[in-house]
């Protein structure tokens, strides 16, 4: 009794070794099919019952914004249009969909996020941050016109005008500008969007917030 005792719990062990290797696999596929845009490979991962929010281990990325980080159109609109999707999954660091495509000048991923219900306000980070920064207007533009919050807050205070000054985006400082951001906000750091532009030796967008502010305030 005990050799057979013995041999079930081997087998056992063995089929679970079996099974925890077939789906450190299968995660590994999942991260790399999102990574080269091989639809076909994470198509039969979600068949087979991947979950469309699975994570890559490294970054902790969500599959739709390691896709987005990595040009993965088409298995980005793989993922997108899974009933399980959670639009709003984040990253390690707290990237999310709608954050990723921004940043990466991806007006049609924009637009998709955007049909399916992304939310474009939401406490720290924001996508308008990440397109201030990134300095892509049309974005900046598409964002404003779904209310997003032009003077949003990160952790430590920081706006999106205040990114687009350190970037040293001038168009986007000056669209922002024109759209009502607030240029005399600080943040944790006690840095106003003109000083984090001269920290960066971009002058010249300081000169353009006091130029703004100056006639803002009729003198």
């Amino acid at each position: 009794m005990f050799k057979m005792t013995f041999a079930r719990r081997a087998a056992a062990l063995l089929a679970l070794a079996a099974a925890v290797g077939a789906c450190a696999a299968d995660f590994s596929n999942f991260s790399r099919s999102a990574q080269i845009d091989d639809v076909s490979t994470m198509r039969e991962l979600l068949a087979a019952g991947m979950s469309p929010n699975q994570t890559e281990p490294q970054r902790g990325d969500p599959g739709m914004v390691l896709a987005l980080r990595e040009d993965a159109k088409r298995v980005f609109m793989l993922l997108l249009e899974q009933p399980g999707i959670n639009l709003e999954a984040r990253s390690g660091n707290g990237d999310t969909a709608l954050m990723m495509a921004a940043y990466k000048h991806n007006m049609p991923a924009v637009m998709a996020l955007l049909a399916k219900g992304a939310q474009v306000n939401q406490t720290g980070w924001t996508a308008l941050h990440y397109a201030a920064s990134a300095g892509d207007n049309d974005i900046v533009r598409v964002l404003l016109e779904r209310h997003a919050y032009i003077d949003a807050e990160s952790p430590t205070k920081i706006t999106p005008l205040m990114l687009a000054a350190r970037e040293g985006q001038d168009r986007t400082v000056r669209l922002l500008l024109d759209e009502g951001a607030d240029a005399t906000l600080k943040s944790a750091h006690g840095w106003t969007a003109a000083q984090f532009s001269l920290a960066t030796d971009k002058g010249y967008v300081a000169e353009m917030i006091a130029a703004h502010l100056k006639a803002k305030s009729g003198r």
